[in-house]
């Protein structure tokens, strides 16, 4: 038999190494397997930093969904994780202008006033791009690159959007999306959700892969730099305060990485 120091040595050993293994396996959060292809990225009638050109991926899996505050929440139990946000004491809130409001971060994302209380299902933001990769890297995953994230939008037919080409509409019936006035920009309420919407309420506007909410809701962290803008990386979507020109899959959009925003998440890709 082992001696009683011997078997503790055992049980710290494994202990040990069940706490460096990742939290839960990836397949809890529903990756989506996307083969790999060639697609014309850009977009000839876009910002000058959409120019099309020639584009290829290797295989890659993405989340289904946007990270949500319970599956945020979960991570911080079990890392102990402090966002930036949290850090600088501030984030990013968005009214008619983006204004750095003391108090604000992921569990109060428009400011000390405001909770995440009883929205468990919806996309968190007021997180970093480093709050997003160490979230990514805790569960055996990663941020996609935008050639990724963009391929995975559009697939390989040339659409502007990741349902095809119609620009989504605030009235109609087929909701394609959580977005701003159709005139730039402003929260609006007529796709049932003023800011952040649970994941996944929108089924008519999934991509080709059938990921969800790849325009709107909440602007999405890449793991690239932003070009022409040193320190800045990229950012990828739209979120629910953006007119539909700002939903396209090739638009771009740039931030440094150690900020939170109320209009910002992510998903992981592995």
């Amino acid at each position: 038999m082992r001696s009683r120091d011997g078997l503790v040595a055992s049980l710290t050993a494994i202990s040990v190494w069940l706490l460096a293994m990742p939290a839960a396996p990836a397949a809890a959060f529903d990756l989506v397997p996307i083969p790999g292809g060639r697609f014309v990225a850009g977009d000839a009638d876009g910002d000058p930093n959409e120019m099309p050109g020639a584009a290829s991926v290797g295989p890659f899996s993405l989340m289904r969904y946007e990270v949500t505050n319970a599956q945020f929440r979960r991570f911080v139990a079990e890392t102990g994780h402090v966002t930036d946000a949290e850090k600088s004491g501030r984030g990013w809130v968005w009214t008619v202008r983006w204004s750095e409001v003391t108090g604000a971060d992921w569990r109060h994302p428009f400011g000390p006033r405001t909770s995440v209380s009883g929205g468990d299902d919806r996309a968190v933001v007021q997180v970093s791009q480093r709050d997003a990769e160490s979230f990514c890297r805790h569960h055996g995953m990663r941020l996609p690159t935008e050639t990724e994230w963009e391929y995975a939008a559009r697939g390989t037919d040339g659409r502007r959007f990741p349902w095809g080409n119609r620009p989504p509409e605030q009235r109609g019936a087929r909701r394609f999306a959580n977005f701003g006035t159709e005139d730039c920009c402003a929260a609006d309420a007529s796709d049932g959700f003023e800011k952040v919407a649970p994941v996944g309420r929108f089924p008519s506007g999934r991509s080709p892969f059938g990921i969800e909410d790849m325009a709107g809701n909440v602007w999405e962290w890449t793991s690239d730099p932003f070009p022409g803008r040193p320190g800045e990386v990229s950012l990828r979507g739209g979120g629910w305060g953006n007119n539909p020109y700002c939903l396209r899959v090739s638009y771009r959009h740039g931030n440094p990485p150690d900020i939170g925003l109320d209009m910002v998440g992510f998903r992981c890709a592995r």
